[in-house]
């Protein structure tokens, strides 16, 4: 399980011309399982996607083709977790 943080290098108003692309982007890798919640950070300086049923190759070209990083509108920054503890609601998520 990765915990992927992106970090604005833009504007916001930058960041929002390709926000549209952003969300199809997720739209795919959620209807592929493979991501578990997105959001923005608060303030908006970024955001944050967890991830799932992924090797970090997979996830590297995963974030290849976020419209984000193809213009170079964010820095990612990725870690991985292996969790050991966590509500049973979230067992469904643990590989």
């Amino acid at each position: 399980m990765f915990i992927v943080s992106l970090s604005y290098k833009k504007a916001i108003s930058e960041v929002e011309t390709f926000i549209e692309a952003h969300i199809q982007f997720l739209d795919k890798y959620y209807a592929e399982k493979k991501f578990i919640f997105s959001g923005r950070k608060n303030p908006r300086t970024g955001g944050i996607i967890l991830v799932r049923d992924v090797n970090r190759q997979e996830l590297d070209n995963i974030i290849k083709e976020d419209p984000f990083y193809r213009n170079n509108i964010a820095d990612y920054d990725i870690t991985e977790v292996i969790p050991t503890k966590y509500d049973e609601g979230f067992a469904s998520f643990i590989d």
